[in-house]
């Protein structure tokens, strides 16, 4: 056990927060599983992961506050900076910030209110007369601390995140963004977010990460679980740009109902070493799952993704589509789980993988895994490849240079998903993109 994690450290976090003593419990019970657990074989090294060194929770007098004026002005100048976007100027918007270890501001629109919709920090849901019964139901239910010693840790010293209810039957026309900045050297962030879609409603939530860069080890352990319930709707989008001294061992893990649609859009660039392969369980007949993501790899870093899918009723399909950039002798690495229960009907799986190397050092793999029965097809396609000298040699006759003309080929390469995400997250996705091909 790592000397700075303690059941002092966790009954203070516990306290700090007024939890409730099922929670304290919860946090205790993690903490002992993670102590008994042996590291997990992940794929990735994590030698230079002392948790030692790590400050697990960061005390902090800020209060979660609605009111944009009222966060501390370094605070604000922090998110200005980064153009994050914070639509407040018609009151549509419904938008959660967290800094280091707690969320600072989170604001819905009146629409959103009107229509029941529920968005507040996990924190605030827990002490919440209206909503803590329906934490207590939905917390750690699909991400168990027992099966992944690093979901025991996130457990135990949880802090921050938000909590989403959308109500039966209502849609949401514009997206609710959460967006984590880390901004302390030698620390961890640990956020939890519960988002439920009831029957028949429809929502798209967005979350944006960053963090500066340190000379020292970040970790990022964050954990999100969704709930769609039967003819729900989600479209979640996510863009990480953690620095690369991070490690992000981020767990997130779905549940589909009965003709649940689900569309996950996923970029990742930043982190030394990221470990992140959302699990999702289509647990209903007709449930869908339509996954597109988008990895990129450069010097010293080492990104982990994928995906599991679990079919436990007929008539489900998966659509996997990932794409992986590396250079500078980064690696990629992106695993698909497909699993199945016995005497399904009608279940489909494609993936498709397309990797493209922009230089001899550096590497990109496709590993499947199934574990399925009779009543699911499956299929697997991989390709990888280098930039067009054809493409580049076009765009230089009509006068684009040699350095523009890749960073526009690597943009139209991932162009299929930054394209689902809403605009300014997509005009991040490739803002980034321009900013890292070989730099």
């Amino acid at each position: 056990m790592p000397n700075n994690l303690t059941e002092e450290l966790v009954s203070r976090i516990s306290d700090s927060k007024n939890e409730p003593e099922w929670m304290l419990q919860h946090r205790l019970k993690c903490l002992k599983i993670f102590d008994e657990t042996p590291e997990p074989e992940i794929g990735v090294d994590l030698s230079g992961l002392n948790l030692n060194d790590i400050d697990l929770y960061l005390d902090s007098e800020k209060k979660v506050t609605k009111n944009w004026n009222e966060i501390p002005k370094e605070i604000r100048e922090d998110f200005e900076a980064l153009d994050i976007p914070i639509d407040e100027q018609a009151g549509l918007s419904g938008v959660g910030l967290q800094y280091d270890s707690e969320l600072v501001y989170e604001n819905l629109g009146m629409i959103f209110k009107n229509l029941g919709i529920v968005f507040m920090s996990l924190n605030e849901a827990l002490r919440n007369e209206e909503y803590a019964d329906m934490v207590r139901e939905y917390f750690m239910k699909l991400v168990k601390p027992e099966n992944y010693k690093y979901a025991a840790l996130h457990g135990a010293v949880w802090s921050g995140g938000v909590f989403v209810y959308i109500p039966k039957g209502v849609s949401v026309s514009l997206p609710i963004q959460a967006y984590y900045r880390f901004n302390a050297p030698g620390a961890g962030q640990f956020e939890h977010s519960i988002i439920i879609v009831d029957e028949g409603a429809s929502l798209e939530f967005i979350e944006g990460c960053s963090a500066p860069k340190y000379n020292v080890a970040n970790l990022h352990i964050g954990c999100v679980e969704f709930f769609v319930k039967k003819n729900a709707h989600l479209k979640y989008g996510s863009v990480v740009n953690w620095s690369k001294n991070m490690y992000n061992l981020t767990t997130k893990c779905l549940l589909a109902e009965e003709g649940a649609k689900i569309e996950w859009i996923s970029g990742v660039f930043g982190c030394k070493t990221s470990v992140l392969c959302p699990k999702i369980i289509l647990g209903g007949k007709n449930a869908s799952l339509n996954y597109n993501g988008v990895t990129m790899a450069d010097f010293s870093q080492d990104q982990n993704s994928g995906v599991r899918v679990e079919f436990l009723a007929d008539n489900c399909t998966a659509h996997i589509n990932s794409k992986s950039i590396s250079q500078n002798g980064g690696k990629n690495v992106f695993r698909s789980f497909i699993k199945s229960s016995k005497d399904l009907l009608n279940c489909a799986s494609y993936t498709n993988c397309e990797s493209l190397l922009l230089d001899s050092e550096s590497s990109s793999d496709a590993i499947p895994n199934y574990e399925v029965y009779d009543g699911i097809e499956v299929s697997h396609e991989a390709k990888v490849g280098r930039i067009s000298a054809k493409k580049i040699n076009y765009l230089a006759t009509r006068g684009i240079s040699e350095e523009l003309a890749e960073k526009l080929v690597v943009c139209g390469f991932i162009d299929s998903v930054s394209s689902e995400l809403p605009f300014e997250y997509a005009q991040e996705m490739n803002k980034l993109i321009r900013q890292k091909v070989r730099k």
